[in-house]
């Protein structure tokens, strides 16, 4: 299975309206069924816990691990399974700033995480 690329889906703004718009989809259709708020919630973020066994299973079988199955996914299943969910549960729980949540914990993550590069030859150290 193909998955687009970044240019294919289109840029990080298109994306995030997308994102936005399946939020809002999935959330209609509970409020629908009076689904409250915070049991959408719960629902969604477990959905990423199911998601999560899907990616397990796509994993073992791209190992060929299940000796009932033998080799029956490929990477693109395992990270099809991984970009499936999470990003659509945040906009659901923050509709209004889901993109700049998940930049301020991409930043804050990149800062603890990530080593500054090495100044190039000849560049002034500040």
């Amino acid at each position: 299975m193909k998955h687009p690329t970044r240019n294919e889906a289109g840029t990080i703004d298109e994306v995030w309206k997308t994102i936005g718009e399946l939020a809002r989809a999935f959330r209609q259709r509970d409020d629908e069924r009076k689904v409250p708020t915070e049991q959408q919630w719960t629902l969604q973020v477990l959905k990423i816990g199911e998601e999560f066994g899907e990616a397990a299973q796509a994993v073992i079988g791209v190992q060929g691990t299940n000796p009932r199955k033998g080799t029956s996914h490929s990477w693109d299943d395992v990270q099809a399974e991984v970009a499936d969910t999470a990003l659509v549960t945040l906009a659901r729980m923050r509709p209004n700033d889901a993109a700049d949540c998940f930049a301020g914990v991409l930043a804050d993550k990149s800062s603890r995480f990530l080593i500054p590069a090495p100044p190039s030859p000849g560049e002034v150290q500040g």
